[in-house]
């Protein structure tokens, strides 16, 4: 697969600096440590619900090109390109030599034309991560409607600026199986699961296009904004699923968020209400995707209210926190109601301009009810870490951590030499984060 995405590369590199005249811009993301836990290698569990730090195996990343490839009249023209990769085992050179454990990605190719109109707006198309809303501490995107589109953003309308846009998303069904070709297969030939660890039928996945329009940087009181949107995800099923099941719903997403800028740090709540597909976003903390539709959502509704923020205490710390509720109702035909809670907080006390001493804890609650039967789960994380960075502030990159982690949740990990399934494990290593 290396070989693969050598030319495309090459190629890239070659086009964006084949104009001296301008600057190629240089982007990018990783993450990439060493673990283990007191079982073999790190025992790890849902980022999105207890928190990153000491809580990632990976190694991932991003490397971005982009060239301003035209510039007249106040108008120009922009060339963005993304690679990234994913490996969820840490090999010693190429990961996915043998066992195929290693993901790439043509994240993004897009052209980006400024100010054609004379109102400062963008005119964009191909394959973008679009306006992506996130909690970094938790790794959750709660509203992300990113792949290959197009639209047109930024539009100065009254006080604020308007954006349209529409995404195509389709589903990957690749077959590695031929033994058993109703369900869904990755590239390691292992079954793909929903939530609920359930096999994920060929069917169960539409096309998609998303139709987003959102309208931001509504000013409110002093320091405040606020920004509404409206996601229209529309299915495109083939004449076989229009065949054989009639439950596949369009979805509907509305999000309201408010930023509020405070003691030199901000603070936002956002509420978003799901209907029909995406009626399961907010308890499956999905981002509102179009590739998101299935079966399993057909229909009901659904809110989600989050708060979270970065804010400082003194000179010496910041805190970072997540408050997450949501709530689901009628998803499917046994009438299933959902409702998750999650609460993340990372306090930092900064020693000097490059050390600090990082903590997070992190808890949730899952509850479900099917058909009058209610079960639950729950889970907990404990960290600490020493970490040293380019910079004292919360989000001052490249960062060096050393960390020790505490992770619980009823049988979620690697089963003893009794042939059980773990409660809890502890997790110790060292990672490298940087973005650029």
């Amino acid at each position: 697969m290396k070989m693969k995405w050598l030319p495309i590369a090459a190629a890239v590199t070659a086009a964006l600096a084949s104009q001296a005249a301008f600057a190629v811009d240089f982007h990018g993301y990783m993450r990439s440590g060493v673990g283990v836990s007191d079982n073999g290698d790190m025992q790890t569990m849902s980022q999105n619900r207890v928190g990153r730090l000491g809580n990632e195996s990976d190694t991932y990343g991003e490397v971005q090109l982009g060239q301003e490839v035209y510039s007249k009249n106040n108008q120009t023209f922009y060339v963005d390109s993304m690679v990234a990769m994913k490996a969820g085992k840490q090999g010693r050179d190429w990961e996915n030599a043998n066992d195929k454990t290693a993901d790439f990605a043509l994240s993004q190719f897009n052209v980006q034309a400024k100010n054609l109109f004379g109102g400062n707006e963008t005119l964009w198309a191909g394959k973008r991560y679009y306006q992506r809303h996130d909690i970094h501490i938790t790794d959750f995107y709660y509203w992300n409607v990113s792949g290959a589109g197009a639209g047109v953003e930024n539009i100065e309308v009254g006080p604020g600026k308007l954006s349209v846009a529409v995404v195509r998303n389709d589903p990957w069904d690749a077959i590695y199986n031929t033994n058993d070709p109703q369900y869904r297969m990755d590239s390691n030939g292992h079954y793909v699961l929903d939530k609920d660890g359930n096999k994920i039928k060929i069917d169960d996945r539409v096309n998609t296009n998303t139709f987003d329009i959102r309208y931001a940087g509504i000013p409110l009181w002093t320091d405040a904004s606020l920004e509404v949107g409206y996601d229209y995800a529309m299915a495109n099923l083939t004449d076989e699923q229009k065949r054989q099941n009639s439950d596949y719903k369009d979805g509907h997403m509305l999000t309201a968020e408010l930023t509020q800028s405070m003691l030199g740090g901000f603070n936002k709540t956002i509420a978003q209400y799901f209907i029909d597909g995406l009626a399961a976003q907010g308890v499956d903390y999905g981002a509102g995707s179009g590739s998101s539709l299935s079966q399993a959502a057909s229909s009901g509704d659904g809110f989600r209210l989050i708060n979270w923020g970065v804010l400082p205490i003194g000179d010496k710390v910041e805190f970072g926190h997540q408050i997450l509720y949501a709530q689901a109702n009628g998803l499917d035909k046994d009438t299933t109601d959902k409702d998750t809670f999650s609460i993340v907080a990372r306090p930092m006390y900064k020693w000097n301009d490059v050390m600090k001493t990082i903590a997070e804890v992190g808890y949730f609650k899952d509850n479900k009810e099917v058909n009058g039967v209610k079960s639950n789960t729950d889970g907990s994380k404990y960290t600490l870490a020493q970490a040293w960075s380019a910079g004292s502030g919360f989000f001052a990159r490249p960062e060096i951590r050393v960390f020790a982690s505490y992770v619980q949740q009823d049988g979620a990990f690697r089963a003893d030499s009794n042939g059980v399934n773990q409660d809890n494990a502890w997790n110790f290593g060292v990672q490298a984060e940087a973005w650029w």
